[in-house]
């Protein structure tokens, strides 16, 4: 079947080179399949790069310095500034690197001159209909994400709709939250998107996790210091509370508080004012609290750990976490999040899981959580060279639980009785050898690749007929 090109003038085509005479036969050549521009310097190249509807460019990598290799750097930079068109590029030069720098600086396709252009419109056409493809392809997954995204959070299960509607329920009020649930659950994100879903988006958001600093430096990073405080501060420094004015305060790990900090905090609480370390007088701060632990935040009030009126300060909305392993159907739409993010930073071709590869993902239990997934999906971005990843690249302790997980389906922990079991099968294979063979114990002996005299035997043990 002979090939057709596209319909007249579909395309649009920018010609970018200094050769102007050349110009019009090229023009003659790809009409009307191409509508045709030219630009043949900085600013008129500048301009086609602004154009919206521009299709493809044709860039004569001579037109640019003393040769190729300035052209190269050029054809880089324009890659950098429009991803969606289609580049060309093409040169006078028969240097054998050529052709493999160009791909490497995003041309889409090379071409020596002088250019066979019957081949060059089927070769461009086909190319930006693939680029088409690829960008409707890319629209749709953004629309997909858009759907089982909120605010920076994946998930579309239900265990995470319920967290969306507390999230929602919570952010436009000032009441303190804390976030409760298993390390690497994502607290920190849950926490960020009551910000930007509240009034206070966009006003300073300051973290800090408790358990990071020693004590002797927890309370001047919390509340600040004044000049002379203790030794070695040689000037006053606002704490982390009063760098958050107007705007929201997260301590993660808030259990690992000292009890000297947690009565400052309380009285903070109370006051909404922060008096720094050495300070004569305190400071009014209008700023929300949310917190986090992974702890069990009561058992920690009876055991004395923490302040029971801290708790009741803090706790006005709990909102809980689910794990990982509790979030179905959201094991795939994260590993698709973080192959794209992390493909996309490496400048790496998109990867995709095979279907057993997320079969293993699934059966998983995720102890480390969102965090311990991300880590794996990176680990396989940066290590896998092929686009498809397999079970072969999987970290080992994931094949392993796969194969114990299997282990446990066949041998509950309640154990078997292997003879009833044996005899179990033993009868399902007769029965079905005998309904292929119509019945004849010697068709259904050779099938089960027995001799005659066991085939009846056994018929005769299971008074099978």
């Amino acid at each position: 079947m002979p090939e057709t090109g596209p319909s007249p003038e579909r395309y649009s085509l920018a010609v970018i080179t200094d050769d102007a005479d050349s110009f019009p036969e090229m023009r003659k050549h790809l009409s009307p399949a191409f509508r045709t521009s030219l630009a043949t310097n900085e600013a008129e190249i500048l301009a086609v790069l602004e154009q919206p509807d521009i299709h493809a460019i044709l860039f004569n990598l001579d037109a640019i310095g003393d040769g190729p290799a300035d052209g190269l750097e050029v054809l880089e930079e324009i890659r950098k500034i429009r991803d969606d068109v289609v580049i060309t590029a093409f040169t006078r030069s028969n240097q054998r690197t050529i052709p493999l720098k160009a791909s490497q600086a995003g041309a889409d396709e090379f071409f020596l001159f002088p250019i066979n252009y019957d081949e060059y419109k089927i070769v461009l056409a086909r190319a930006i209909e693939k680029r088409a493809l690829e960008i409707e392809g890319r629209r749709l997954v953004q629309q997909a994400e858009n759907k089982t995204a909120f605010y920076g959070l994946i998930g579309a299960s239900p265990a995470m709709q319920k967290v969306y509607q507390a999230i929602e329920a919570v952010a436009r009020t000032g009441a303190s939250v804390v976030l409760r649930g298993e390390s690497g659950v994502g607290k920190e994100l849950v926490a960020k998107a009551i910000v930007e879903c509240s009034d206070r988006a966009g006003k300073p958001f300051v973290a800090l996790n408790c358990s990071a600093l020693p004590d002797s430096l927890m309370e001047s990073e919390l509340f600040g210091y004044e000049k002379g405080a203790f030794t070695g501060a040689d000037a006053a420094k606002p704490g982390l509370i009063e760098l958050a004015h107007s705007g929201t305060v997260f301590l993660d790990e808030i259990t690992t508080l000292p009890p000297s900090l947690q009565s400052k905090l309380l009285r903070v609480l109370q006051e909404h004012a922060v008096q720094r370390l050495g300070g004569r007088s305190a400071k009014k701060i209008d700023f929300r609290l949310i917190t986090a632990t992974n702890e069990d935040l009561e058992d920690c009030v009876r055991k004395g750990r923490f302040r029971e009126d801290l708790y009741f300060r803090i706790n006005v909305v709990p909102i809980l976490i689910p794990p990982l392993r509790e979030r179905g159907g959201d094991i795939a739409l994260l590993a698709d999040h973080f192959l794209r993010i992390y493909c996309a930073s490496a400048r790496k071709p998109l990867k995709t899981l095979a279907p057993d590869v997320l079969e293993v993902l699934e059966a998983y239990k995720w102890p480390g959580n969102v965090r311990e997934l991300e880590n794996v999906i990176q680990r396989v971005v940066v290590m896998v060279n092929s686009s498809l990843v397999t079970l072969e690249h999987m970290p080992q302790h994931l094949l392993q639980h796969s194969a114990t997980s299997q282990e446990a389906m066949l041998i509950p922990d309640a154990g078997v009785d292997f003879d009833a079991e044996m005899e179990r099968i033993e009868v399902a294979y007769l029965n079905a050898a005998l309904r292929r063979t119509g019945g004849k114990k010697s068709a259904a002996a050779a099938l089960l690749q027995i001799d005659g005299q066991r085939m009846k035997y056994l018929c005769r043990k299971h008074r099978v007929e």
